[in-house]
């Protein structure tokens, strides 16, 4: 792979063994590296990272310069692709990175400041964070790059950019990269970009061929039994996903109850604690991870074999984000999901992102029965767009990473924090229960307000 790259770059790759470009790769690093701005969609574990990364550092390797700004809606995701770009600058010595992500030290990235690096990789509220104490100089930041565009437009980041982007050069290139592009993300998007090279590299309404998936009907109350069978049918590493913070820790309890090694990994953990949990299962420490949507993107761990849906995501897009854990880079892997009778909107919005303009009917197991209530004719309450755009509008109010020493939160959502109170304030606009629910919090006018002023307090 030579692409006329400077000979450091070439330097590292080599030492990657980086010999030849995916598609995406293929296709979005040649306009790139001629200054043009890209849209680019591929699907999941396709080297989207190093479509950007290569470019980037190739730029900065001949403006020196030259600074940049990488900005990703999720912590983990920032702290893979600044993994991603250290290793890339092996051979280039002179150009330091800075990861700014909520949940760690202000102190230490202070002193990472203090060094002038010129890569920044972080999360839009830490990023505004230091701007705001004019810790972050970003007025030779030419290169812009906005990592899971799609979440990070359509999550109520958008008022978050706009004022990172004003602190930014008038000119400059920007790329924009995800796995999902919808109609209206791209709308959106090009605000931010000027006459940009469109690339879409397969169907990314649609996971990649190398995953199996499995449709499984099961009522609420089965739903640990058939996870038992799944998992003790199953060899290797499975991450779970589950829709709240307090069921993944209380389902990997009783994991480890079994004799089934698992860890849990949410937004209530800080960053160090999920960087544990992380490397444990990289490690293989643990067999089982059981996570929030927290981890359904920028997670790269190759030997993840099997992903199992225990509950759905509120949201249909993160359904493939979810089960693009698995087949990384080439490798095969399996999808599971269950499907109990209360999941018929959930499932009808993932259904009609998998086979867009197919007729919204009801999802069947594998012996022919349909699964879930019929879907209404009309839907008040259950567009998910609908509530999301609701969102942004009202300023995108949820919750970021911590900002600062003060405990203030930003606008905006860069994990499942805000996800979880929705999932279970919504949970009856679906018809939906959710398991052992009674236990989470009470129902009551007065148990909500109870629930409010605790959240209060650890704010």
């Amino acid at each position: 792979m030579s692409l006329g790259l400077p000979q450091p770059l070439l330097k590292a790759l080599e030492k990657m063994n980086f010999t030849t470009p995916t598609p995406i790769q293929a296709q979005a690093i040649p306009p790139a590296l001629t200054g043009r701005d890209v849209l680019g969609s591929a699907q999941t574990g396709t080297g989207k990272t190093a479509a950007f990364a290569i470019p980037l550092i190739a730029k900065l390797l001949k403006d020196p310069q030259g600074t940049a700004l990488v900005m990703t809606p999720t912590r983990e995701l920032a702290a893979q692709v600044v993994a991603m770009i250290d290793q890339l600058l092996t051979a280039s010595p002179g150009i330091r990175t800075a990861l700014l992500i909520g949940g760690q030290s202000m102190f230490k990235q202070l002193q990472q400041l203090r060094q002038r690096p010129r890569i920044i990789v972080g999360t839009p509220g830490r990023i505004n964070d230091h701007l705001q104490q004019n810790s972050l100089n970003l007025s030779m930041a030419s290169f812009l790059v906005l990592d899971e565009t799609d979440r990070m437009l359509d999550m109520g980041f958008g008022p978050q950019i706009d004022r990172i982007v004003k602190r930014l050069p008038a000119v400059r290139q920007t790329l924009m990269f995800s796995a999902t592009l919808p109609a209206h993300i791209v709308k959106i998007s090009q605000q931010y970009l000027k006459n940009p090279e469109r690339i879409a590299v397969g169907e990314t309404n649609q996971p990649i061929r190398a995953i199996k998936q499995e449709l499984i009907r099961v009522n609420v109350a089965d739903k640990y039994n058939m996870l038992m069978t799944q998992l003790r049918s199953r060899e290797g590493s499975v991450i779970v996903f589950v829709r709240t913070k307090r069921g993944a820790d209380r389902l990997a309890k009783k994991l480890n109850g079994e004799k089934q090694s698992a860890d849990s990994i949410h937004g209530n953990l800080n960053q160090n604690q999920r960087n544990r949990v992380i490397q444990a299962f990289r490690d293989k420490k643990h067999r089982i991870m059981v996570a929030t949507d927290v981890a359904a993107r920028g997670l790269d761990i190759p030997h993840i074999e099997h992903v199992i849906n225990y509950d759905l995501p509120q949201v249909a897009e993160d359904y493939i984000h979810r089960i693009g854990r698995t087949a990384r880079a080439g490798a095969e892997g399996s999808a599971v999901c269950f499907i109990t009778p209360e999941d018929g909107e959930l499932w009808g919005a993932i259904h009609e992102l998998l086979n867009p303009g197919a007729p919204r009917t009801r999802p069947v197991s594998h012996s022919g029965k349909p699964v879930g209530r019929p879907y209404a004719q009309k839907h008040n309450r259950s567009g998910f767009r609908d509530r999301k755009a609701r969102d942004e509008r009202n300023g995108g109010h949820g919750r970021d990473d911590r900002n600062g020493q003060n405990g203030q939160r930003s606008h905006g959502r860069s994990d499942d924090r805000s996800n979880d109170r929705k999932s279970d304030r919504t949970g009856d606009r679906f018809g939906g229960r959710f398991e052992n629910r009674s236990n989470n919090r009470p129902e009551n006018r007065s148990g909500r307000q109870e629930y409010g002023q605790r959240r209060t307090a650890r704010a």
